[in-house]
């Protein structure tokens, strides 16, 4: 009689959802020595971060927040499960593509669809992973193997993978890096990743360093003046002293802003950190109005923006640019960037 191995089973302890590793904010990409073990650069997608779990009999894939997005990704998860082997766990990227150039709209498309939208939406315009790190292979967790050990097992993994499996390209010259950074607009990217090669796999650390273009930025939008169907402008906080500060508004909103926006909005319950009337002499930004600025509170949200450098030390003196809502990420995770401090 012939016995057969059972294929091999993700770890109970990396069964979906998964706490991931995470990034700090710094100004610069950093030098080869900044990090345990010396850097190893990769490009910052812009995408949505997921974790990819091979079981013995499918694939799933699960965002950062916890969220089950296999219906939403079933090319990914397709591939996923005829070529990468069972008890295999996976970091990193979904993106999308228009032209050459990465394409974040895209991904938020699918996540809004209809089954028959979204059966359509796969077919014109397929999602790819890219991976950057492996947290199991053929059940075992690799986790507390530094880096350059793990890159090691997923590049094993890689060799064999065609699309829409792609391997993160890495690097450990720092010119190449800053180069990398100095180019990252063209294809749409958001920047740098620096990890160091010696650093084990740490679920919820900020471990790495990411340096963004433009000085874009997380905020968390707990309220918004004007209606909640049809707000003007978002109020923006950070965590300081320990509290979710409004630091800052954006400018007005524009009509395509807004209707990115709004799907997201969910009234406040319970108890708010914010008041709903704000004095303007609060925080800079709201103009020199003396009236108070009565406040939409809504439940917190995420809201990437840009800022230029005109930062108080408490709040921006410039209103901010939005650039699109990230509910994807949890406003527990938003951390006052290095940058700011």
């Amino acid at each position: 009689m012939v016995v057969r191995a059972r294929p091999a089973r993700v770890p109970a302890a990396l069964a979906p959802p998964v706490q991931l590793m995470l990034a700090r904010a710094v100004d610069v990409v950093p030098e080869p020595g900044a990090l345990p073990g010396s850097c190893s650069y990769e490009m910052k997608y812009d995408g949505w971060r997921a974790s990819i779990h091979r079981g013995p009999e499918r694939a799933s894939v699960c965002s950062r927040s916890g969220t089950d997005l296999t219906v939403r990704f079933p090319d990914v998860a397709a591939a996923v499960t005829a070529q990468v082997p069972p008890g295999t766990v996976l970091d990193g990227e979904l993106v999308m593509l228009a032209g050459e150039r990465l394409d974040f709209t895209g991904l938020q498309r699918r996540i809004g669809a209809s089954p028959t939208t979204l059966a359509r939406l796969v077919r014109a315009q397929p999602a790819y992973y890219v991976a950057f790190d492996v947290l199991a292979v053929a059940g075992i967790d690799v986790r507390a193997r530094p880096l350059a050990e793990r890159r090691a097992l997923l590049e094993d993994l890689a060799a064999s993978w065609g699309p829409p499996l792609n391997l993160s390209p890495v690097t450990t010259d720092h010119a190449t890096a800053v180069a990398m950074f100095e180019h990252a607009d063209a294809a749409g990217a958001e920047g740098v990743v620096a990890k160091g090669l010696a650093e084990p796999y740490l679920p919820g650390v900020r471990g790495w360093a990411k340096v963004k273009r433009h000085r874009e930025l997380d905020v968390i939008c707990a309220a918004v003046i004007g209606p909640i169907t049809c707000p003007t402008v978002i109020v923006a906080g950070l965590p300081l002293d320990g509290e979710l500060k409004v630091v800052g508004r954006t400018v007005p909103l524009s009509a395509a802003a807004v209707k990115a926006l709004v799907p997201h909005l969910v009234p406040a319950r319970g108890v708010h950190p914010w008041p709903a009337r704000l004095p303007s002499s609060t925080v800079n930004g709201f103009g020199g109005n003396r009236e108070p600025v009565d406040l939409t509170l809504i439940e917190p949200l995420v809201v990437e923006v840009a800022a230029d450098a005109a930062w108080s030390g408490r709040s921006f003196r410039h209103p901010l640019k939005t650039r699109r809502p990230r509910p994807d990420l949890d406003p527990a995770e938003v951390v006052l960037p290095d940058r700011l401090t």
